[in-house]
């Protein structure tokens, strides 16, 4: 595996000791031994503005009639990205915390923030229905989805992947036939780029990412592909039954999804994204650690 962007996740908070190119061969347990993935150095502090004033936001008009509570769509079995711990009840992650960040620039505290797990497949509509107020969760933003809703940022840059058994075979995508079964999340963009690009594949939908690692372990799939962000986070967990395998073979981006015309609170997102480098850093740094690469804060589209 290639040093780029995405291979910044292999950093020390999340593995002990990894070289890049032990990628592909199985990635060493998790650092401290933790199934959630670990965290590295200082949390991020973020600053809860006051006084904030969004003229023109109908979501921001909605959180400030709800007494200044914001309910936030989130992902939650992505380990060091968006994750639950079933036991504690903490949520962490980077963007649970790119979460928290924009509700601090709405003069949000966290205690006034209510996540709230949304499948893939009901994003978009969660977002118009106006059961949230944003989403932040592993989101590329694509044109189609754009019809339906708006995004603020990008604030992530990744690609799609494979992840496969311990004694798989397969070395990429051009290992893929008809003999194989892809397992991605039902609504995903993963799912349409196989079904678009490799048609003989067979393909198998659940509705969180953690199932079809469950499947692939159990031998009911293949593989499971996604973005490699999200990838390397499994491989860690299992390194004995998992590894990432091949080159991306797309590019994503995550985006915060807000509802349709809200340009205004696009506008804000946006603007709190490139003046908060030191915090996007900060974020980065203590959820997905540092592997001697660099990397870079992609900036923000404001279409």
């Amino acid at each position: 595996m290639r040093k780029t962007k995405l291979s910044a996740i292999l950093g020390a908070g999340i593995l002990a000791s990894l070289v890049l190119t032990g990628c592909a061969e199985g990635a060493p347990p998790a650092a401290g031994g933790g199934e959630e993935g670990t965290t590295t150095g200082e949390a991020p502090v973020f600053d809860v503005a006051t006084d904030v004033t969004i003229e023109g936001s109908p979501t921001f008009d909605k959180i400030t009639a709800a007494g200044g509570k914001v309910v936030v769509g989130v992902k939650e079995d992505q380990p060091n990205l968006g994750y639950l711990d079933a036991v504690t009840g903490e949520r962490t992650g980077f963007d649970v915390d790119v979460a928290r960040w924009m509700a601090a620039s709405l003069g949000v505290s966290d205690e006034n923030i209510e996540f709230k797990a949304i499948p893939s497949a009901n994003r978009e509509q969660a977002i118009i229905n106006g059961d949230i107020d944003y989403y932040v969760g592993t989101y590329s933003i694509t044109d189609k989805r754009k019809d339906q809703i708006d995004f603020a940022g990008p604030y992530f840059e990744t690609g799609q992947g494979l992840l496969v058994g311990a004694d798989s075979e397969i070395t990429g995508v051009d290992d893929l036939s008809a003999e194989t079964n892809v397992c991605s999340a039902t609504g995903s963009t993963p799912i349409q780029n196989i079904r678009e690009k490799y048609p003989e594949v067979k393909t198998t939908e659940f509705e969180k990412y953690s199932e079809c690692v469950e499947a692939l372990i159990n031998g009911q799939v293949d593989a499971v592909t996604t973005d490699e962000a999200i990838l390397i986070g499994y491989a860690a967990q299992n390194p004995e039954a998992l590894k990432v395998v091949g080159e991306p073979f797309s590019t994503e981006l995550y985006g915060i999804g807000l509802a349709k015309g809200d340009d205004a609170l696009r506008d804000h997102f946006n603007t709190t994204l490139e003046e908060g480098g030191d915090v996007w850093q900060s974020i980065f740094d203590y959820n997905l650690g540092s592997s001697g690469t660099t990397v870079s804060q992609p900036a923000p589209d404001r279409y």
